[in-house]
């Protein structure tokens, strides 16, 4: 089976990797990085491309409806059409889909014109949550315990200063108290699995300080999961699939819920459509099995036909080496040392993300906030822990950064 993924990311980078232990990969476009660690990267469009089959990684691509216009060249695709899509493309939009599919989720209140917003912010009790309605790569999310903050971010976002037009609708939340949890299950249109359960760190700086980002890190398995597994799928996952089917949305990809197990049970944060990034640098490294034939049944409509995923007892852990300024304007053109280094360490995987090509033959330098992700694998993530933090001094540039305590809290 030839497979391309679409995207030139992490997630991108570890799709790759796992696809292709049973799969012909290539990446388009990927990034030098990439390329540089035996990955093929193609450039050009998707649509030009011959594969049997193709995975889209981002979710810009896919609210713009790559899938579709895949799907209507006779290509097999994982990965949801526009209207699916939508999930993501719009959290207004999602909000009002889970409330009519009676999925629990936080209280809400969607706005277009600042005084219902500030309104509605000044109803609830705080702290308070903030979202754009559009995409925003992972920054479109305020959390915050300081009303006169929260006020300003509605403000800033429906003026279009923060986010141009994916922020001039917003949506006000409340406050949920628990412990987040992500889970990515597969779906064919009818049916989901769950892959294993992972727990990713939104925030830049050790403590859960500092703004929101894409992710700093991952880890899993996650404790704190093994019992809510099934009861996501039969309360949020299941019942959101036979929302979009009766809509007339043959959801075909990845859906991914973003968690909060609070004392009251399992409630959604948000909806996803596609796989996380950095928590497929941890999920993928303990499926074991044929992934691309797992993929290529899902597109198909056909899950049934194949296994359900299964997954290592190992333990894996993900840091994000960061440039400097990232989440807010990243530095760039950085050059990196002992990547390689990096990558032939035992139990440890390198995935690429803002990775360009240096002013000499075979460097590599920093093209983006989020550069490295860095995962190791071990028997427990106390082990997995010591590998990751271990490994990644090996690896260099000006100003990098990363939190120290990713899976700090899992490993106790």
């Amino acid at each position: 089976m030839r497979v391309c993924v679409v995207g030139s990311g992490g997630r991108e980078h570890a799709l790759a990797e796992a696809l292709a232990r049973t799969a012909e990969v290539v990446v388009c476009p990927g990034n030098p990085g990439m390329a540089a660690l035996g990955v093929r990267c193609v450039s050009g469009r998707p649509e030009d491309l011959d594969a049997d089959l193709f995975v889209i990684g981002p979710e810009a691509p896919l609210v713009e409806g790559l899938a579709d216009r895949l799907r209507a060249a006779g290509r097999l695709v994982f990965g949801p059409g526009a209207e699916g899509a939508r999930l993501e493309g719009s959290k207004a939009w999602m909000k009002g889909l889970l409330e009519g599919a009676g999925v629990p989720t936080a209280r809400y209140g969607v706005f277009t014109e600042e005084g219902g917003a500030l309104e509605f912010l000044r109803s609830l009790p705080g702290p308070w949550v903030v979202k754009t309605d559009g995409l925003a790569a992972g920054k479109g999310v305020l959390v915050t315990a300081e009303r006169a903050l929260a006020e300003a971010d509605v403000r800033e976002k429906l003026s279009g200063a923060a986010f141009g037009d994916a922020g001039r609708t917003v949506v006000v939340e409340e406050f949920l108290e628990g412990t987040e949890l992500s889970l990515m299950a597969l779906c064919d249109g009818r049916r989901a699995w769950p892959l294993a359960p992972a727990q990713d760190f939104k925030r830049v700086g050790d403590g859960d300080s500092g703004p929101n980002t894409g992710g700093m890190g991952a880890f899993s398995p996650v404790p704190a999961a093994a019992d809510v597994v099934s009861q996501v799928m039969a309360e949020a996952v299941q019942p959101t699939l036979d929302a979009l089917s009766a809509r007339g949305v043959d959801y075909r990809g990845v859906l991914y819920a973003g968690l909060m197990l609070t004392a009251e049970g399992p409630r959604v944060l948000e909806f996803n459509v596609r796989f996380g990034d950095p928590e497929t640098q941890v999920v993928l490294p303990r499926w074991e099995g044929d992934v691309a034939a797992v993929l290529a049944a899902a597109a198909s409509g056909r899950l049934s036909d194949v296994a359900p995923p299964a997954f290592s007892s190992q333990a894996a852990v993900c840091v994000v080496a960061a440039a400097p300024g990232y989440p807010s304007r990243a530095h760039t053109g950085d050059v990196i040392e002992g990547l390689g280094a990096l990558a032939g360490m035992d139990r440890v995987h390198v995935y690429c993300a803002g990775v360009g090509a240096g002013p000499s033959e075979g460097s590599l330098v920093t093209a983006g906030g989020r550069v490295l992700g860095v995962t190791a694998t071990a028997a427990d993530l106390e082990e997995a822990r010591r590998r990751v933090y271990g490994a990644l001094p090996a690896v260099s540039w000006p100003g990098l950064h990363y939190r120290h305590d990713i899976a700090a809290a899992g490993s106790v």
